[in-house]
């Protein structure tokens, strides 16, 4: 059996955060994995800058419900699924991405999930696991799937690495240059090609 497995952020949607950026105008939450490795780090960054401005959750909720997902990404999306199972590894948050999954018809999803005040605030986020992404991978070949993986972040590159084989999509140049082993695709008619040259050259 084959699974693909795909981050959601900058491979299907909009980067949130960016997004949450342009409309509040706080150019520093443009600030996303592209550019920090260490997601830890990243969220504290970001949980700081919201406090610091009064931003909550139903602000950023706003923001979300306005976005749809990328040009073309449900129609990749469909017809990918029509011939591998394909599950969503996300470091966004279930309060998040419930209205981007109803656009593209509710693909599985597994993410993080945060904690918020009573006036809405978000105080904390909870990840599901460390390193999920790459732990998920690890589990879908221990139960004896072919897994292909494809990202564009450096929190991608671990779940990349431990799939049997790992695509890069719209990915910044730092992370081309630091992780020259994965191809490179920048369009949807490129990344399914990518993906059926994978599966044809690891078997599954």
């Amino acid at each position: 059996m084959k699974i693909v497995c795909l981050d959601l952020e900058g491979v299907l949607v909009p980067e949130i955060w960016i997004a949450f950026s342009e409309r509040t105008g706080i150019p520093e939450l443009r600030r996303t994995t592209r550019d920090e490795p260490n997601y830890d780090t990243l969220m504290k960054y970001r949980l700081g800058i919201l406090a610091e401005h009064g931003l909550g959750l139903p602000d950023i909720q706003q923001v979300i419900c306005a976005m749809g997902p990328l040009p073309g990404a449900k129609a990749f999306l469909d017809k990918l699924r029509e011939d591998y199972e394909v599950i969503i590894l996300s470091d966004t948050f279930y309060e998040f991405a419930h209205p981007l999954m109803r656009q593209l018809a509710w693909p599985t999803l597994f993410c993080h999930s945060l904690e918020t005040d009573a006036s809405g605030m978000v105080v904390n986020y909870h990840l599901r696991m460390p390193q999920q992404k790459r732990e998920a991978v690890k589990r879908f070949r221990e139960m004896n799937f072919t897994v292909v993986a494809a990202g564009d972040s450096y929190n991608d590159t671990a779940m990349l690495g431990e799939a049997h084989a790992g695509i890069l999509f719209h990915p910044p140049e730092n992370v081309i240059r630091e992780f020259p082993q994965y191809p490179v695709t920048r369009s949807y008619d490129e990344l399914r090609a990518e993906i059926d040259k994978a599966f044809a050259r690891v078997g599954g």
